[in-house]
């Protein structure tokens, strides 16, 4: 019997073929010996206990960058390996993360409303008068494949790029800064781009938020717990920063009924990666991590 490849989301027929050879596949999250290789998703929460359902579970393969509830330490102490797919849809989620700051700042969304609902232009000073992005200070958190990706869209739109990373990347010209203050203090719009794990939780917090000032805008397409939610409802209701496009939320797909009622975010349901070239750049890049441990090679994507 071949051992048994369980899913956790499903992938379609024409990936269940690249592994069949390899691997029974399966649906069924019923512990069990006879598991291998686990595919899932950062938000799908997998700890120790669920681990231990599965004796013989050799890798954890994440489907797409995030891995922010799957609990790596519990994996190493088991000897499972862990996956992702990190920049197989990076391109895709910059699209995105620019095309929310165009709707945010420009108030797309707004105009939209106002013409379905006979208004024409409604709040005039609103739709005429917002600060162009040419010239603007764009700040990135995260500088991996996701945040390059985002500063070199922007660039074209004659920003200025700063960005705030674990370390420094010597290979760009881009400006640096230490702190997810220090970068909010300088930037005009801050685009959150950052790796999806605990470490990172509420790196936005209230006093990041102030620091961009009434004009700001924030952009987050990393992940829901990057910002504290209270703070960044408390500043949009107030005026503390000017308007925010919003991919991803704190218990998604719940999402906080105060960000319904509010007219300067644009919501979008966690669609960064969801094209078609994305979806099949991360489905190859699962079959390979998946097929480099059923072979005993070096994982090409593995979480460390």
């Amino acid at each position: 019997m071949k051992p048994i490849l369980l899913l956790a989301i499903p992938l379609g027929k024409a990936f269940e073929a690249n592994v069949a050879d390899y691997f029974d596949i399966s649906t069924d999250m019923t512990p069990r010996a006879g598991v291998e290789a686990l595919v899932t998703v950062g938000n799908i929460v997998t700890d120790g206990p669920f681990m231990d359902g599965f004796p013989n579970l050799k890798i954890i393969a994440c489907f797409g960058s995030g891995y922010e509830n799957i609990d790596i330490t519990a994996a190493k102490l088991r000897n499972i390996k862990v996956t992702n797919t990190v920049g197989a849809n990076a391109s895709t989620v910059a699209d995105l993360a620019v095309g929310l700051l165009l709707a945010s700042m420009r108030n797309i969304v707004y105009g939209d409303q106002n013409i379905r609902a006979g208004q024409w232009r409604g709040n005039l000073a609103r739709m005429l008068f917002t600060p162009s992005v040419t010239g603007r200070h764009i700040g990135i958190i995260g500088m991996g494949a996701i945040g390059r990706k985002i500063g070199e869209r922007m660039a074209g739109f004659e920003t200025k790029i700063g960005y705030f990373n674990r370390s420094m990347k010597v290979d760009l010209r881009w400006r640096y800064f230490p702190s997810a203050l220090k970068l909010a203090t300088w930037a005009d719009v801050l685009i959150i781009a950052h790796r999806a794990d605990d470490s990172n939780r509420h790196m936005v917090n209230a006093e990041v938020i102030k620091a961009l000032g009434k004009e700001g805008h924030i952009i987050n397409i990393a992940h829901g717990n990057a910002i504290d939610e209270d703070a960044l409802i408390a500043a949009l209701k107030d005026g503390t920063i000017a308007g925010a496009g919003l991919d991803v939320f704190q218990g998604e797909p719940n999402v906080r009924p105060e960000f319904l009622q509010l007219n300067n975010v644009v919501l979008t349901p966690h669609i960064g990666g969801g094209t078609r070239e994305a979806f099949a750049a991360m489905s190859a890049a699962v079959v390979n991590n998946i097929m480099a441990m059923a072979k005993g090679r070096a994982l090409p994507n593995e979480v460390t």
